[in-house]
């Protein structure tokens, strides 16, 4: 499986935030992550948090651009055995444009909101962003892409509301 790692800003009570996220080969969103810093420890805290839920395979490639806090990140993550030494990190930026695609979703809701005041409530709201873009995608089990239907009645069932 290949993976394409970005980072994108966002503002937070006048102060940029990083949100990091993860998107298959496919479109396929596989985790995200909103972090106050934009370093190794930072990469590393995603990584970690990306490669724990079972479903999520171990890349066989790691497509990033040019942030040096990556190979660090990936480089200890290697040596603690949670990323395969066989995985292979490609650090270019044009390799991307999947996840860079991907943030326009993400970035559109974002621009348009009055802004966000606190780091709770922007992570919460920007989670809730990243599982309707999921399940727009399809990535919900049973749901194709691009039923509407499906959707609606998926997100009303959650809710327990008349659709």
């Amino acid at each position: 499986m290949t993976l394409r790692v970005d980072e994108t800003y966002v503002k937070i009570k006048g102060k940029w935030y990083y949100l990091y996220r993860a998107v298959d080969s496919t479109g396929q969103t596989i985790d995200f992550m909103l972090s106050a810093k934009r370093d190794a420890k930072a990469a590393k805290r995603f990584f970690r948090k990306m490669l724990k839920p079972p479903q999520h395979p171990s890349p066989r490639v790691i497509n990033v651009d040019q942030n040096k806090a990556y190979p660090p990140a990936v480089e200890e993550l290697k040596e603690e055995g949670i990323l395969p030494s066989a995985s292979q990190l490609r650090r270019c930026k044009y390799l991307n444009n999947i996840v860079e695609r991907d943030h326009r979703f993400i970035k559109r809701r974002v621009n348009h909101g009055l802004g966000f005041f606190s780091f709770k409530t922007a992570r919460r709201t920007i989670g809730g962003y990243e599982v309707t873009n999921m399940i727009r995608k399809g990535q919900v089990e049973g749901i194709r892409k691009g039923d509407i239907r499906g959707q609606v009645r998926f997100v009303a069932d959650l809710f327990k509301v008349a659709a």
